[in-house]
């Protein structure tokens, strides 16, 4: 063995870079100089024209980086190319500076890849919802109360509102920071309910809660007479899974009512989402859906920091893509807000597991432990003791978190 050993190093992190630096007593402006040489990034951008990308080719091998673009682009034999590019977080601040005077719109490209790299070393501080602000310093945990006769999950156990309601406060003293009540399930192939009944079911809950919990209820609905009735009642959230998609009155209810609103990536209706699951991009299309729906946002005056982001497990995802989703969640961390995550039994832990529906607890726990280390600030679960415990042991070791000595 040599006298001088050798190992990898794992820097995932500012913070990590930072750390080791540290350990061998590299000067505060050596630090500085160094930490961001010790991040490489693959950025992936679309659709460029080869002018523009042969100049970014240019520019990172000048840097010592590179960039990958499609056959035919020196030529410009082609119209258009994606591009990757591969450099530390140095290189490519560095190519931002000096993307700000060429021309083809590179200086807008600068601007979007400075914000990019900003959210992926930056993480939302907090959440703002209906009159208060959520800490996301550690993982929130949403509590599953569905008010259904037909969920895959609990469906019957809590359409009676009582029973509902002594549910939602075991929840609460078992951890949850959000109470997430749905009327109408969504599970692929449930039938669809109609507002009137939606209403019926979740209203005497969201009544019965008032006065006996401070913590947030969301209302999980795509129909904004839904949403609107229980934000009236009380609640501080409304949980789209259509993404804005599907009512297009729902825009202005979240806007108006400063609702926090959770924006969830699906296809089609819980009847037909299992038939549309063929993606160019899985990743890819999943965030220009997500974007699309930013858009629509935006246009409705719903300001960034109320939104959170659902990247939409098991909804027209199959079983090889909702694992994919969770090897590459930080991802989508490039639009800077919060992510939400909803693995909780779902059937692809039974896929994977060959288990039951009640079985699925410890893959559940996998699932959450995974998309913590991932990026994931808010874990909609049913088990909420247990993943509460499963959320904080992950971020405290994905964060390295200080404790006292034994």
């Amino acid at each position: 063995m040599s006298g001088f050993p050798a190992r990898v190093l794992h820097i995932a992190t500012p913070a990590d870079a930072e750390h080791e630096l540290r350990r061998i007593h590299v000067d505060t402006v050596g630090i500085a100089m160094m930490a961001t040489k010790m991040l490489t990034r693959c950025v992936k951008l679309t659709g460029l024209q080869c002018r523009q990308a042969n100049i970014l080719k240019q520019e990172m091998l000048a840097l010592g980086g590179d960039a990958a673009v499609a056959r035919g682009t020196v030529a410009c034999s082609i119209e258009k190319t994606d591009v990757i590019l591969i450099g530390t977080d140095k290189q490519l601040h560095t190519l931002c500076r000096k993307l700000s005077p060429q021309p083809f719109g590179l200086p807008a490209l600068a601007i979007e890849l400075k914000q990019v790299l900003a959210h992926i070393t930056s993480r939302p501080a907090s959440w703002r919802i209906k009159q208060r602000e959520l800490s996301l310093e550690r993982p929130l945990i949403m509590g599953i109360l569905n008010v259904t006769p037909d969920s895959f999950s609990d469906g019957s156990l809590y359409t009676d509102p009582g029973r509902a309601i002594d549910r939602a406060l075991e929840m609460v003293a078992e951890g949850a920071d959000i109470l997430d009540i749905g009327g109408e399930s969504t599970r692929p192939g449930a039938d669809p309910v109609s507002a009137e009944d939606e209403l019926k079911r979740i209203m005497p809950v969201i009544a019965g809660l008032a006065g006996k919990t401070s913590c947030p209820i969301s209302i999980d609905t795509w129909k904004s007479a839904v949403a609107q009735a229980a934000m009236d009642a009380g609640a501080a959230i409304i949980n789209d899974i259509s993404g804005l998609s599907r009512d297009p009155r729902m825009p202005a209810v979240a806007a108006r009512t400063g609702a926090g609103v959770v924006l969830m990536h699906t296809r089609g209706t819980p009847q037909t989402m299992l038939h549309d699951t063929d993606y160019d991009d899985l990743i890819g299309d999943i965030s220009l859906s997500l974007r699309q729906s930013l858009a629509k946002a935006a246009e409705a005056g719903i300001e960034q920091e109320r939104i959170a982001l659902d990247p939409g497990i098991g909804f027209a995802k199959t079983a090889v893509h909702n694992l994919e989703i969770l090897r590459r969640l930080r991802e989508f961390t490039v639009f800077g807000l919060p992510l939400l995550v909803g693995s909780s039994r779902k059937s692809f832990i039974g896929k994977v597991l060959n288990r039951e529906t009640g079985q699925r607890i410890p893959g559940t726990s996998a699932t959450v432990a995974l998309a913590v280390q991932g990026g994931a600030d808010i874990l909609r679960v049913h088990d909420v003791g247990t993943m509460r415990d499963v959320a904080d042991m992950a971020r405290a070791i994905t964060a390295g978190q200080k404790l006292d000595p034994l």
